[in-house]
């Protein structure tokens, strides 16, 4: 497999899109195929470049994957302690709300 071109950051040809630019242009990067990736922070960060030409539409959302969206995110809003919806994501490192974290001293 021939290497991919590297560019620096800010420094990529026109046209090439990564993959958040390609969702805010409603595409998909699924079926497109990296043509390039940008490099920065000495090479430890890196974003693949797409030709948007080959991307395709993103699908739209329909009202079940809505249901199946909220679910999750009233899951991870849930409290396991006290069974409450908080109205913010559950820190995975307390486990529990913040009321139910100083309650119980793990702090």
């Amino acid at each position: 497999m021939a290497a991919l071109p590297v560019y620096r950051y800010r420094l990529a040809p026109h046209g090439l899109m990564t993959r958040r630019q390609l969702h805010a242009k409603g595409l998909s990067a699924y079926s497109a195929a990296v043509v390039g990736e940008i490099r920065w922070r000495r090479g430890r960060r890196v974003a693949y470049l797409y030709d948007p030409a080959t991307a395709r539409p993103l699908r739209p959302m329909t009202a079940g994957r809505w249901r199946s969206h909220a679910a999750m995110m009233r899951a991870r809003r849930t409290c396991p302690t006290c069974r409450t919806d908080r109205g913010y994501v559950i820190s995975a490192s307390l486990g529990c709300c913040w009321p139910c974290a100083d309650s119980t001293g793990d702090t």
